[in-house]
């Protein structure tokens, strides 16, 4: 059954305008069949469909569920996006199907690009929770200074991922994240963070670590940033 994406479900039982073309155009369902809906906030949603047209598609609620978490925790992933858009594309696809709970673009000294439209980015997110049926869209942020960024609060464990071999002892991810906590890693440009970013971060909470002895590039990093925060906070 397809899944379809309702964020306003709670006040208005009409699928979005592209929902509902996909729905009535692609699909050619008809008014009496059954739909699964999410509202991206952790629920899953039974319905029939009431009315079907080119612009609009009602339905009437038929069962809600709430599944449990397929992780703990929060995982939040902040890093400076590449100068080619399709790699970060692609790394909030693939983080989207393994697990995690916040996109947030990093403005670095070293960062290849500096503005970034997020809309499609959003949609990537959007298609890439439907298409791995979960019910939890990860949240987005636009592009924020580094410097400000590591001075926000955040509750939880604070990482820096940097390959400086001269800024101090590094732990691994797997080593340093606690099991069920609240994480948040950052990611830097593929010039890396500047050391002076790095003693920043460090100044405001951060703990330095490695993801391993391979170079990687940022996207890879960050997806492998989130794999293993999301396979510490697994729900078995």
């Amino acid at each position: 059954m397809n899944l379809f994406y309702t964020p306003d479900i709670a006040t208005r039982a009409e699928l979005p305008s592209e929902e509902a073309a996909h729905c009535a155009r692609v699909l050619r369902m008809t008014e009496g069949e059954l739909i699964r809906l999410t509202d991206g906030k952790g629920n899953f949603y039974e319905a029939e469909l009431t009315l079907v047209s080119n612009k609009h598609c009602q339905f009437h609620i038929l069962k809600k569920e709430t599944p449990e978490p397929l992780w703990s925790g929060h995982i939040h992933i902040a890093v400076a996006p590449t100068k080619n858009m399709d790699r970060i594309e692609w790394f909030a696809e693939k983080a989207t199907e393994i697990g995690f709970d916040e996109l947030s673009f990093l403005n670095c000294r070293f960062s290849e690009r500096k503005v970034i439209k997020t809309e499609r980015v959003d949609k990537i997110l959007i298609s890439a929770m439907k298409q791995s049926l979960k019910p939890c869209k990860p949240a987005l942020h636009e592009m924020i200074d580094f410097r400000h960024f590591v001075r926000q609060p955040f509750t939880g464990q604070k990482f820096i991922a940097h390959c400086y071999d001269d800024l101090g002892e590094k732990k691994y991810l797997k080593e340093a994240a606690i099991p069920g906590s609240d994480a948040l890693v950052l990611i830097g440009p593929e010039g890396d963070f500047s050391k002076e970013e790095v003693k920043l971060a460090l100044d405001n909470g951060f703990t330095p670590i490695s993801l391993g002895r391979s170079r990687l590039r940022t996207e890879t990093a960050a997806l492998v940033a989130c794999h293993i925060l999301n396979l510490a906070n697994q729900i078995l």
